[in-house]
C-alpha cells in the first residue's frame, strides 16, 4: 500500500492511498492535483473519504466522482455533497481490500469523523482532517472544548506506531506553541529541529504518529504538569480548574487562538 501526500491550496493535503491499480482519496478539497496523480500514475479511484464538512475538504467530491464513478463516504451529521453515503463511529468502510473503522470525533466541526485502519505489515493509518494536526488540533468552530478533548483522547489510544495523516502543513506553526507551552520538552525540541529541516527541502512533516505527539503534543498532554502549569499561566485562576483537562485543553485552545 502506497501513502501519498498531495498538496492542495496553501497547505492542505488531499491524502491518495493505493495499491498497483486502486486508489482512494481523504479529503478532497480540488479535484486538478488529484486526477492529475491518477493520471500519472495509472490509478483508477475506487473510494473518496470526507472527514468533514468545510469547503476545502470537499470542494472536489463532485467533479471526482463525476470523473472516476468512485463511491463517496462522509459523516451522517453534516451537510455532505450528494450522493455521499452517511458514515458514524463504528461502522465499516470498506475499500481497497482494507477495513477503515469510522470514529466520531468531534470538536473542530459538530459531525466530524476520523478513518482508521490496519495494514498489512505496516503502520496502521489514521485519517484525522482538522481534529488532529501534528503538534496541535483544530480550532473549535462549532464543537465544545469537552467533545475536543474526548475526540483527542480517543485518537491517543490508538496503537503508537499509527500514522497521523491530517489534513494541512501546520507543523511548524504547531510546534513554536508547543515550545512556549513545554520549553523543557526535549523530545519537542528535538522533533522541531527535524520538521525545520524537513521544510526547508521542501518535504512534508507529514504523517506524524501517535506515540510521537503523545510526547510532544500539548493538546494531547493537557493533564501533564507541565502543561498544566503553563495553562494556569495563561488564565486567571477564577478561569481554570488545574484538575479538569477540559478547562486546561480549552485554556490552551484559546492561548493558540491568539498565539
Amino acid at each position: 500500500m502506497n501513502l501519498l501526500p498531495l498538496p492542495a491550496f496553501s497547505d492542505n493535503y488531499i491524502w491518495l492511498l493505493h495499491d498497483a491499480g486502486q486508489a482512494l482519496v481523504i479529503d478532497p478539497g480540488d479535484a486538478t492535483p488529484v486526477l492529475q496523480a491518477l493520471g500519472k500514475l495509472g490509478l483508477q479511484l475506487q473510494a473518496i473519504l470526507v472527514t468533514h464538512h468545510h469547503a476545502d475538504h470537499v470542494g472536489g467530491v463532485e467533479a471526482l466522482r463525476a470523473a472516476t464513478g468512485a463511491v463517496v463516504y462522509g459523516p451522517a451529521q453534516e451537510t455532505m455533497p450528494a450522493g455521499t453515503l452517511p458514515v458514524q463511529g463504528g461502522a465499516q468502510v470498506q475499500a481497497l481490500g482494507l477495513s477503515f473503522a469510522v470514529l466520531d470525533v468531534p470538536g473542530h466541526t459538530a459531525g466530524h469523523v476520523a478513518y482508521y485502519a490496519t495494514v498489512p505489515a505496516q503502520a496502521p493509518l489514521l485519517f484525522c482532517g482538522d481534529t488532529l494536526f501534528s503538534g496541535g488540533c483544530g480550532r473549535l468552530f462549532e464543537g465544545t472544548p469537552a467533545q475536543m478533548l474526548a475526540s483527542l483522547d480517543a485518537l491517543a489510544a490508538l496503537p503508537p506506531q499509527t500514522r497521523v495523516c491530517c489534513a494541512h502543513e501546520y507543523t511548524l506553526s504547531n510546534l513554536k506553541f508547543a515550545r512556549a507551552v513545554e520549553p523543557g520538552n526535549a523530545a519537542l525540541a528535538q522533533y522541531q529541529q527535524q520538521c525545520e529541516a524537513q521544510r526547508a527541502q521542501q518535504q512534508p512533516t507529514l504523517p506524524s504518529h501517535i506515540g510521537l505527539e503523545c510526547q510532544i503534543n500539548p493538546f494531547l498532554r493537557a493533564r501533564v504538569p507541565a502543561v498544566v502549569a503553563a495553562a494556569q499561566a495563561q488564565a486567571p485562576s477564577s478561569c481554570l480548574n488545574p484538575d479538569d483537562a477540559v478547562s486546561v485543553l480549552a485554556t490552551l485552545r484559546e492561548w493558540k487562538n491568539n498565539f
